[in-house]
């Protein structure tokens, strides 16, 4: 129930937090499982919550597996779908508890649910696709090795900033991966080898290679165009949605700057914290526009804050000056 609700919300907010998705094959969108979604990790959790609100069918993920620590934390993830994984980092007697995601991962599986898996292994805010892990291959060739037709589905993820609110995002998915492709390889070393040759090649075809300090070349590649009359028709609601939502905005901002512990979660957190408070902060507005006007009307600002975030959104610059 949670999730499903979480799932809702979370659709809605992307739409606004993102100011465009452009997905090169959204028929794969619908895809079924058994799948496993074998992506780079440029953005923290923000993956996480964009390819589950974008898949039809309901995706379980994996997480690092510090944030698991607390009892509450754990039940409360569980709920959300997330499992945890363990880096040795996190303390070594935690890694056999990986063996018990490893065949939750498997039990899911055969139930023909879908799992995304960060094959880089650690998140970089970059456009660059770093050396990939064996994690994916590991559980792609156990799967196989128990006659499940799993199918790995490459997924590239391209964002045109890691700190601005709106914006653009291209997801370019690869050709799905078959048992076929360790087929002829019987020791375990060189099918997972062979299957990390083929992930690669794919992703590689997707993720954008380009230098933090290339503005021109992330213009180029990561800006989309917006008509001249959307600009004008937008222009004043854009600017209310601003005066509108700044203070929310504001508030997670300012937590998110508090909060991580190390690089590459800041837009995640926002994207985090904004899922946890907006709903709260217009159903507030709602009510106090309800008590001092004694107005029905008042049940639309809810809307008017959603569409207004979005017309600033699309009118806002899409790039750092």
């Amino acid at each position: 129930m949670l999730y499903q609700y979480l799932k809702i919300i979370a659709g809605i907010a992307i739409r606004i937090y993102c100011r465009r998705i452009v997905i090169n094959k959204p028929e794969l969108l619908r895809e079924k499982g058994p799948l496993l979604l074998a992506c780079n990790h440029p953005n923290s959790f923000l993956d996480s919550i964009i390819l589950d609100t974008l898949m039809k069918q309901p995706v379980w993920s994996l997480a690092r597996g510090d944030v698991f620590k607390k009892p509450v934390y754990r039940k409360g993830l569980a709920a959300l779908r997330i499992l945890p994984v363990y880096r040795s980092s996190e303390g070594v007697e935690n890694l056999s508890e990986n063996y018990k995601t490893f065949e939750a991962c498997l039990e899911l599986f055969r139930r023909n649910g879908i799992i995304t898996i960060y094959s880089e292994g650690k998140c970089i805010n970059e456009w660059h696709l770093r050396p990939l892990k064996k994690g994916t291959a590991r559980l792609a060739v156990k799967a196989w090795e128990e006659n499940i037709p799993l199918r790995i589905l490459p997924v590239a993820l391209n964002y045109s900033s890691f700190t601005r609110f709106g914006k653009n995002l291209f997801i370019n998915f690869g050709e799905p991966i078959t048992a076929d492709v360790i087929a002829g390889h019987a020791a375990d070393g060189m099918r997972n080898l062979e299957f990390n040759n083929r992930l690669r090649y794919e992703l590689e075809k997707g993720v954008y290679e380009i230098p933090a300090s290339d503005k021109n070349q992330l213009k180029e590649k990561l800006s989309v165009p917006v008509p001249a009359v959307m600009k004008v028709l937008l222009f004043f609601p854009g600017w209310l949605g601003w005066l509108i939502n700044l203070a929310p905005f504001l508030v997670a901002r300012r937590n998110a700057i508090r909060r991580p512990k190390e690089p590459g979660h800041y837009d995640a957190l926002v994207m985090g914290i904004l899922l946890l408070i907006y709903p709260v902060y217009v159903l507030l507005i709602t009510l106090l526009l309800l008590f001092f006007t004694h107005s029905n009307w008042s049940f639309c600002f809810p809307l008017l804050a959603l569409f207004t975030a979005w017309a600033y959104v699309q009118v806002k610059p899409q790039f750092e000056k």
